[in-house]
């Protein structure tokens, strides 16, 4: 016999078999027992959390023969046995994704005419239901709203947000929570149980926190490691190998190479990860939850009921404090979420995170406000453990001395027009001196354009393309203050932006026409320059 996948084998076939739903357990039996049904629900959440499990078992409790008082089905009942083995013609499942054409739904408005053939109600289940497109959904509106007396719906979504609201109106709607790790632990060992399979429970703990609240992906991970460490006791070390992942251990040493600025600690801790095999990107996402772990720690007096963390780990974020402040964590939080959102454009990630690592092992580089506090905080802790502090290879003193005050930088003057004109001219060249060689590649798509004021413009092709851009806005304005000798005011806008103001300004007349006026005014006034036609 094929073997059965254990998300499959363990679906559950009655209300009392689903896990961490109990108010839209409640609600459902209650409407079934009273014979209360609607004609529409619409079961919204994340993936794994029971939505199809539990519309299978609500189409075959109110078409079920024999059910219980409680409202749940039989399972023995000729109709029930219909249903589980999928061969019943009163219940239709869809898939939204590759069913989401119009026709399709043509297909169902012609069918919920028809009574069914055995049971009480024809139950369509039509999954990932926001998949499909405006005009299916408008061609669902009506049957949804007045169907036949026989017909129910039940849409299932994992994006609620992208149901028009005409829809969501027609619908009784039931949230499904993410699952709790203890409930997925729990019932994760209540499985193994009757697999006659041995795991320690600090396994069964991270596999739920791995699953993130879905029961069907902790199933999948414990499925996996099953397979590879057949009539083996798995351990904690083994899933990790498996997954790929990074354990507590390095994370707290990480921390602490971060919070002494040992950048030697730090790339010896890199090359173990990489050493081991794991994952670089998944490192950054699990050291971004370690961070924001120590920060609720640090923040709040007591955590018991958001940080599902065991004691030891609780006392070695507590020992954290000794080296680490919460504004020196906030600020490296926001580091490595940037980093994170670099990573996948980057063909090498491994430098990517080491350069990141040894800018916040030396000297504080950035001069922004959550930088400085960072700074300020991590002074302040060494200064209270009787840490001497040094600043740029000095000793901290309070006041300066009259021979260590610099001189204010002379002030350039702001550029003119023929200086716009100069850098417009050679935008093609200073582009390919940023520093970061994909926001080179990608500032082809980028022009250099100015409005009726002072300031620069760089349009983008795209929105995406501005973020990117805006996050060298520093660089790119000190390249082309460089190349002129003044002073700019760099702005980052996308070409939608730039050809709205365009047309405010200018109306919808002929462009070209209008850009040979600009170019013969700045003619008049800057005789010596010359013009691309």
């Amino acid at each position: 016999m094929a073997y059965t996948a254990l998300y499959r084998k363990y679906r559950p076939n009655t209300f009392s078999g689903v896990v961490g739903q109990d108010h839209i357990i409640k609600t459902m039996k209650n409407q079934i027992a009273t014979k209360k049904v609607s004609h529409a629900y619409l079961l919204c959440g994340t993936r794994g959390t029971g939505k199809t499990s539990v519309a299978k078992i609500f189409a075959r409790a109110i078409n079920c023969l024999s059910p219980t008082q409680e409202g749940e089905p039989c399972n023995t009942c000729i109709l029930c046995q219909g249903i589980l083995e999928g061969r019943s013609v009163n219940v239709i499942e869809m898939d939204a994704a590759s069913n989401n054409k119009v026709d399709d739904i043509r297909e169902i408005r012609e069918e919920v005419k028809y009574p069914p053939t055995e049971g009480e109600f024809k139950v369509y289940i039509i999954d990932e239901v926001h998949m499909l497109t405006n005009s299916a959904f408008n061609s669902l509106l009506k049957t949804l709203e007045e169907p036949p007396d026989h017909v129910i719906f039940i849409l299932a979504t994992t994006d609620p947000q992208k149901v028009p609201a005409t829809i969501l109106s027609r619908c009784q709607r039931f949230d499904f929570r993410r699952i709790t790790t203890n409930t997925i632990g729990e019932t994760l060992a209540q499985y193994l149980k009757e697999e006659d399979e041995i795991v320690e429970n600090e396994v069964l703990h991270y596999i739920a926190q791995l699953g993130d609240g879905s029961m069907r992906d902790s199933l999948s991970i414990l499925d996996q490691c099953l397979a590879v460490y057949t009539k083996e006791i798995i351990t904690l070390e083994k899933v990790l190998e498996l997954m790929g992942a990074v354990d507590q251990r390095v994370l707290f040493e990480m921390t602490k190479a971060l919070g002494h600025k040992n950048g030697q600690k730090s790339m010896e801790i890199i090359e173990e990860i990489m050493i081991s095999g794991r994952d670089m990107k998944q490192f950054v996402g699990e050291y971004l939850l370690h961070l924001r772990n120590f920060l609720m720690i640090s923040a709040l007096p007591d955590t018991t009921g958001i940080l599902d963390l065991s004691e030891e780990n609780r006392e070695e974020f507590q020992k954290m404090k000794a080296y680490l402040s919460s504004e020196e964590a906030l600020f490296f939080i926001e580091e490595f979420s940037k980093l994170q959102g670099d990573l996948k454009y980057a063909s090498n990630q491994r430098i990517l995170i080491e350069v990141e690592l040894l800018r916040l092992c030396s000297s504080w580089s950035r001069q922004d406000n959550t930088a400085l506090v960072a700074r300020l905080a991590s002074m302040e802790r060494k200064i209270a453990e009787g840490i001497e502090v040094k600043i740029q290879g000095q000793e901290f003193s309070g006041i300066p001395k009259k021979d260590e005050v610099r001189a204010k930088p002379k002030k350039k003057p702001k550029a003119l027009e023929e200086d716009k004109v100069k850098l417009k001219e050679q935008w093609h060249l200073l582009r390919n001196e940023v520093s970061d060689p994909v926001l080179k590649s990608k500032l082809k798509q980028v022009e250099m354009a100015f409005k009726e004021d002072d300031i620069v413009y760089l349009v983008c092709e795209y929105d995406a393309l501005v973020d990117m851009t805006d996050k060298y806005k520093e660089e790119l304005q000190k390249i082309m203050e460089r190349d002129i000798e003044k002073s700019i005011e760099l702005q980052i806008i996308s070409k939608n932006q730039y050809e709205k103001w365009y047309e405010e300004t200018y109306g919808n007349g002929n462009q070209g026409e209008q850009d040979e006026e600009f170019a013969s005014l700045l003619g008049a006034y800057f005789p010596e320059a010359e013009f691309e036609e």
